[in-house]
Parts: structure tokens; sequence; C-alpha cells
């Protein structure tokens, strides 16, 4: 007998092949069998007129904190999400020092709650303290800075490079699955090239992935993929282009012109460059906030404000006018605090939603008052909005985009297929009616269509609630 049997559902493997109908059995935690007629599981669970599906991966979160302080995941979990990628646009809960910390850094700050000073601590939190999905955590660049300089505003010495090393080779020991950098923010922005291979460069030793929100998404956006491509060819790993993007209206359309240099960076070599990217289905971007994003978007929310609350959900053009000051001098009132900026182009983020390489990642910000929507709708919205009702891609291919294609990407080995084998991870889902209702207005409502999510074998989503916390940190591939 079976511990569960998922029966007369359209089986949606991951791998891109097409649909077909068939039963899934379950036991130990692992697909025991594919097929039909299978014998009976201590529990069953009809699919029919169903999807069943491998568990999301989400590629892109800032979920660190929130894994152990919140461990129901209900904004993920109920998309479907199996498996939570964070750490990234180097940021990780740690090593984190005490005292104040540069942005974005200060955005996984919580009053009272102690820092954890060594990586091998949020090792050890994620896995006394299960969640209801799997965790994969990447090594912020920006968060080892943090912790070796004394002050992140100005290039690292050849001392801080070595202790930056240093931290990172134990991280990777530790069951870190890679490195990410945010040269865009202020933390790492004295960051030279040569310091991040530098710092980055266990991972050729250790493997592991790179990812990286780039010096600029905006008018230097060619020049950033360059460097991209110059720190992955130095380490020899594959490297992720963070929630990939041309940003401000100045760069509507440009799409064109880095997907094509992209797939340049692929080619070139004789396709030894590993390059893949992730990106979320939304025109708005979400980070800090910064006056120098305002003028190049057509609207900019204030997410979070703990000094003034009363200024969240409010327009910061709007609010600046209100209050007699300029956007800078908005800004400076306001800090610190979080924006999200309407700044892309529809047609950019169909593009590169329909890429080949690109993965679904969420980028959302826990713990924000009134978060980006995408915290809570990213999956559901690419399988409803741009997958049945746009027609981008096939569902297949939506699937794979979700699943197979980042397992292969981020090393994680047993994940993202329905095999035989392969550890349970498994979505049901209506695909006449999934569909994202989280909004700019009312931003933490659960998708609809999302009817079980299995996680390890066990059912922890079901009837809209999640009901058991099954979730792993997953080993790191060697």
């Amino acid at each position: 007998m079976f511990d569960l049997v998922i029966r007369h559902g359209t089986l949606i493997d991951g791998s891109g092949a097409p649909r077909r109908l068939a039963d899934v059995a379950i036991t130990a935690g692992r697909v025991a069998e594919i097929g039909s007629g299978l014998g009976r599981g201590r529990e069953e669970l009809d699919a029919r007129g169903r999807v069943v599906a491998p568990g999301f991966i989400d590629t892109h979160t800032h979920d660190d904190l929130a894994l152990l302080v919140e461990p129901d995941m209900a904004c993920k979990i109920s998309q479907g999400v199996t498996t939570c990628v964070c750490g990234n646009c180097g940021v990780s809960l740690a090593p984190l020092p005490e005292g104040d910390l540069p942005e974005p850094l200060n955005l996984l700050s919580t009053p009272g709650r102690p820092r954890l000073r060594r990586s091998s601590e949020f090792i050890d939190a994620l896995r006394d303290t299960p969640a209801a999905v799997n965790s994969a955590p990447l090594l912020g660049h920006s968060s080892l800075r943090a912790s070796v300089m004394s002050r992140t505003d100005r290039v690292a010495t050849a001392d801080e490079i070595a202790a930056m090393r240093a931290l990172a080779q134990q991280a990777l020991r530790a069951g870190f699955h890679g490195i990410t950098t945010g040269t865009f923010y202020a933390a790492a922005a004295h960051a030279t090239t040569q310091e991040v291979i530098d710092v980055c460069a266990p991972l050729t030793e250790l493997g592991g992935v790179f990812a990286t929100h780039m010096r600029d998404e905006g008018n230097d956006v060619i020049r950033s993929l360059d460097e991209t491509a110059t720190i992955a060819r130095a380490l020899g790993v594959q490297a992720i282009v963070s929630h990939h993007k041309v940003a401000g209206r100045p760069n509507h359309g440009r799409s064109r012109e880095t997907l094509a240099h992209i797939a340049a960076l692929q080619s070139s070599d004789g396709g030894a460059l590993k390059l893949a990217l992730d990106a979320y289905p939304y025109t708005a971007a979400s980070t800090v906030l910064r006056a120098d994003r305002v003028p190049i978007s057509e609207r900019t929310l204030i997410t979070s404000c703990a000094s003034q609350p009363e200024a969240v959900g409010r327009d910061a053009v709007e609010l600046a006018r209100e209050w007699g000051l300029s956007v800078d001098a908005l800004v400076e009132r306001l800090r610190p605090a979080g924006a999200t900026y309407f700044m892309m182009s529809e047609a950019d983020v169909e593009r590169i939603l329909q890429f080949a390489d690109t993965m679904i990642g969420s980028d959302g910000i826990p713990g924000q008052p009134k978060p980006h929507p995408r915290l809570w709708g990213t999956f559901p919205r690419v399988l409803g909005h741009y997958c049945r009702e746009r027609g981008l891609f096939s569902l297949e291919t939506a699937v794979h985009k979700m699943t197979g294609l980042p397992a292969r990407r981020f090393g994680l080995v047993d994940r993202g297929l329905i095999a035989p084998g392969m550890a349970a991870d498994v979505t049901v889902f209506d695909a006449d009616t999934v569909i994202d209702r989280a909004t700019f207005d009312a931003p933490t409502q659960a998708a609809q269509g999302i009817t079980h999510v299995v996680v390890n074998g066990h059912l922890a989503w079901r009837d809209g609630r999640v009901v058991t916390r099954a979730g792993r940190l997953l080993p790191r591939a060697e």
C-alpha cells in the first residue's frame, strides 16, 4: 500500500513533455509509481479535471527571515510553491553584524531579534525549524561586506576581500547553495568586478550558483550583462541574472536588445558560459525607497515606513507635493522605507517571460505593511493571466519554467520533475480557474485554483489552509 495516491489527474511532469492522464503514487516522501490502476493508498486524492505538476520552485525570494518567523509560509504554499531560494540580491540573513545595517540589509533587520553572526547559525535554524516549504539558501555578498568592513561605501582592501572569501567558503561548506550580489545597492556599489570574483572564488572549488542583481537594469544594462558574463566565466559556474528587466520609461522596448545579447553570451565560448535569468510577471518593481527611481517611474507607492506609517500606500510624488517637499527631501524624511515602482512596459515583461531560459521568481518582500502583490500572486498569475489568457506559452512550458528548468539550473537534483524516485513535491491546480487575486490595493489575498500541495510526500495545503509543515533544508549538490 502506498502512502498517497493522486488519481485521475492530468500529469504535466515538469520536463516540458506533453501532458497525459496518469495516477501518481507516493511512498516515503518520493514518487513510487506513475501509471493507471495503481494499488491503494493510505490516503487518496481524486484530481479529476485538474493538473498534477511538480511543486513550484520560487527562484528569487527574500524569505530568509520569514522561513523562521512565519513557518506556515502561506504566501508561498498557497501559490503551489514548495521550494524557496532565499538570500538574493546580495542580502542574506547571515552573517550579519550587530549595529546599524546599510540598505538594503536593513530589510532583514527585526528589532529585538538577535543577529545571526555565522552562516552556520542560519543553516542550523532552517534545519531545526521546519517550514511548510523547502529552502535553498544563498549567501549575500552585501552581508559579507557588512560583516567584514566598518564602512561599505568604499572599495574593499585585500585583507577584507580575503576575510570575505574565507566566510564564503565556510558558508558553502555549511550548506549554502551559492552566492548572490546586489551591486545596484549602496552596500555593494563600490565593489569592483575583481572583488566579486575573488570573494566568490570558493564557488569554483565547492560548486553552487552565482546570482546577481546587476549594477544597472536601465541605461547601462548591456554593460551590466557583460560584467555578469565576465564574473561567470572567471568562476566557471552557473550564473543567474536576477529579475531581468529594462527599467525606466527611456528604456521601454530594450528587452529585444537585452535578450538578444543574453542569447549571444550563452552561445559564446562554444556554449561554455552557463547563463540564465529569472523574472516576475509584473510591470512594477519593489525595493528600498530611492529618489533616483521616482523620476523614471510612472508611479511610486510607499510600501513600508516605520517612522511615518501614514505614508504607507501613498504615491510618493503626491505625498511630496502635499507635504511641500521635493522628492529628494521626502525620501530622506521617510528612509528607511520600501517602495513599489511602476517602471517597466508590458511588452518587455511578456517578451522576457517568453525567453526560453527565463525562470519564475517572485522577489516579494515579506513583513511589509503593504507588499507588492507578487509576494502572494506570482505563480498563479503566470498560469492564469500570461499562459491561459494571454497565450504566451503552453501550460507545459509554463510549468517547466517553474519546476524542471530551475531545478536543473540550481542543481536541485531530486526536485522539479514528477518521475519515479524523485522527491514528492506536487501541486494540484485547476488550469481553467487558477489566477492571482492579490492586487496593489489588497496585496495579501491568496490565489484561487491551487487545490492541493504536497511537500516531501505530505499533504501540506488543502481546503485553503496549511495543514502540515513538511519542508526541509535542501542539500547542496556536490
